[in-house]
């Protein structure tokens, strides 16, 4: 598509632009955007190379620690692995597979801007599943040496999966500025995506669904590759400590135990993802692919990864504290988002009669009782809680293993501010309204 002439919905005559050109730049555009490419990988880099078997897991501090890690960045040929990444793409593919293969529902997403809705496949579930009787199978018949081989080339897949999110990246920006066939609908970018700078639109990402025949690249990306390799990287280390040890610590079970949780958890309400930002709001570029692929699997195990070679003993009454409040934080969680959900689909169900609201001049309707009379974003407060208790089951023998903890928190507030600016924008003063009834945001009588 020429982006200098942006369409208009067809069918219509002169009615509103499809594309309008971007004006308002998320992440301060341009430099926000190569900042956060840069940060985002020199700390994959320096996670991995302060926080190892060979290192301990300490911060570098001094300038030889980081001459050290430059060092060892710079000899790419000890991580970039031809095997790591042909072990990658066919993991990668095996779940595309799964997802045209694996029966299940179809759901349409929310309505586009031109009045479309799209069809996804609700078999994420399903395809974990067969993963997993899978991988018993690769046990059975390998015993427990692939699972060793994916912890000792941990960073080798790092680097396969950075390369392959980024390719991607690269692929679907470019792919955004074909001319579509004729008949066929112009290709729909995000409001963020369109800004005609070319680096901050691959990073923000320029197209809205991009689209492979069936396969919808974002929707695909966003739970499977990474949440199932989350999973497959806990287990082979705690497959690494069973065999370095002869057991697993109950710190390991503590970390791992959650964070496979979570993972089904997303997988089971996979659905859901179907009206969030991510799916309704931005495009899919550099942030998401990079996010999706390398950043949830390889920083957030990096609790059993530690473990792994750092065994931690809790003593019972901090394995109770530890997974106590692991559990309550999750039940807040997840009871908050069913309740809210519950609501949306059918807010007239005899079950949820208990329940007050308030109407706006939108249409919409927002609880004022429950769990979201208790704060605005306590479903946030849970998910973080829970993050933290995983990050607890480390012990405190180094900071580095809270990262996933203070950067989870960082995201949730910019979530938090996104969420706020988008509902201020679309409900107006009813929004004030409802911020005088439920002041708080994330802890009740606290913030």
């Amino acid at each position: 598509m020429d982006k200098s002439k942006p369409s208009r919905p067809s069918g219509g005559g002169g009615g509103t632009v499809l594309n309008p050109r971007t004006t308002h730049r998320e992440f301060m555009g341009f430099p926000g955007s190569v900042a956060v490419m840069t940060i985002t990988t020199i700390v994959l880099y320096v996670w991995y190379f302060s926080c190892s078997e060979a290192t301990g897991c300490q911060l570098p501090v001094t300038q030889s620690q980081w001459l050290d890690i430059a060092a060892h960045a710079a000899d790419y040929r000890s991580y970039v692995s031809l095997k790591a990444l042909a072990f990658y793409v066919l993991w990668w593919s095996w779940l595309v597979m799964l997802y045209f293969v694996i029966p299940g529902r179809t759901m349409q997403g929310v309505a586009l801007r031109n009045g479309q809705r799209l069809d996804y496949p609700i078999n994420g579930l399903s395809s974990f599943l067969v993963t997993l009787c899978a991988a018993a199978l690769v046990y059975s018949k390998f015993d427990i040496v692939p699972f060793l081989w994916i912890a000792d080339h941990f960073f080798q897949l790092a680097a396969a999966s950075y390369m392959f999110s980024t390719a991607q990246a690269m692929f679907v920006y470019l792919r955004s500025f074909r001319r579509p066939s004729h008949g066929a609908q112009p290709v729909m970018l995000a409001l963020a995506g369109n800004s005609g700078n070319p680096v901050y639109d691959f990073f923000i990402g320029r197209e809205l669904n991009p689209r492979i025949g069936a396969l919808d690249l974002k929707y695909f990306n966003e739970l499977r590759p990474g949440i199932m390799g989350w999973v497959v990287l806990n287990v082979s280390f705690a497959i690494k400590q069973h065999h370095t040890l002869g057991y697993v610590s109950n710190s390991m079970w503590l970390a791992i135990v959650p964070q496979i949780g979570y993972c089904i958890d997303t997988l089971l309400f996979e659905s859901k993802v179907l009206t969030t930002m991510d799916i309704t709001t931005d495009g899919f570029g550099w942030m998401l692919s990079f996010g999706d692929l390398t950043w949830v699997p390889i920083m957030y195990s990096l609790q059993a990864r530690y473990l792994a070679f750092h065994p931690v003993h809790h003593s019972a009454v901090a394995t109770v504290l530890i997974a106590v409040m692991g559990l309550a934080s999750f039940l807040v969680f997840r009871l908050s988002n069913s309740e809210k959900n519950a609501f949306r689909t059918n807010p007239n169900d005899p079950s949820l009669s208990h329940l007050r609201f308030i109407k706006t001049e939108s249409g919409s309707k927002l609880l004022v009782s429950g769990w979201w009379g208790l704060a605005r974003h306590i479903n946030y407060t849970g998910d973080w809680m829970y993050g933290l208790a995983q990050c607890l089951a480390t012990g405190f023998g180094t900071p580095m293993t809270y990262f996933f903890s203070a950067y989870f928190l960082v995201l949730l507030l910019h979530r938090n501010y996104r969420d706020e600016c988008k509902c201020r924008e679309k409900y107006k003063k009813d929004w004030d309204r409802y911020c005088e009834i439920v002041p708080y945001m994330f802890i009740p009588y606290v913030i």
